[in-house]
């Protein structure tokens, strides 16, 4: 039974050593917002609606992390899903969009820059 362990605790400290840790592949979820200020305000909103819904995701989705416990994070091996590591992608893409939706200002009207009496 002590041997059993000793194994398995190579093998999971293996594992998160050789790149499929989940908190690297958590870590890879957020993006940056500046890779969106170049798209246009109607299709990035357009975009990011387009991506919540295919995922089946809220407008304001934020990507996630686990807490696979004190200091055991980096040698904890990635065992979700394909499905569920594509979602938590698509969060932190939808993050990234919003952030830069808001920096911008997209979707708000127009400031007025004339000034003038009303009438």
């Amino acid at each position: 039974m002590r041997w059993n362990l000793v194994v398995l605790a190579s093998c999971l400290a293996m594992a998160g050593c050789a790149g499929a840790s989940i908190a690297e592949r958590q870590d890879e979820n957020v993006q940056s917002s500046l890779q969106y200020d170049s798209v246009p305000c109607d299709q990035l909103l357009a975009q990011r609606n387009r991506l919540a819904q295919q995922y089946r995701l809220p407008q304001d989705a934020k990507p996630s992390f686990s807490d696979p416990g004190v200091g055991l994070g980096p040698f904890t091996p990635d065992v979700r899903s394909k499905t569920q590591r594509e979602v938590e992608q698509a969060s932190g893409r939808i993050d990234a969009m919003n952030r830069s939706i808001t920096r911008r200002e997209c979707g708000k009207p127009a400031k007025r820059t004339t000034f003038g009496l009303p009438g």
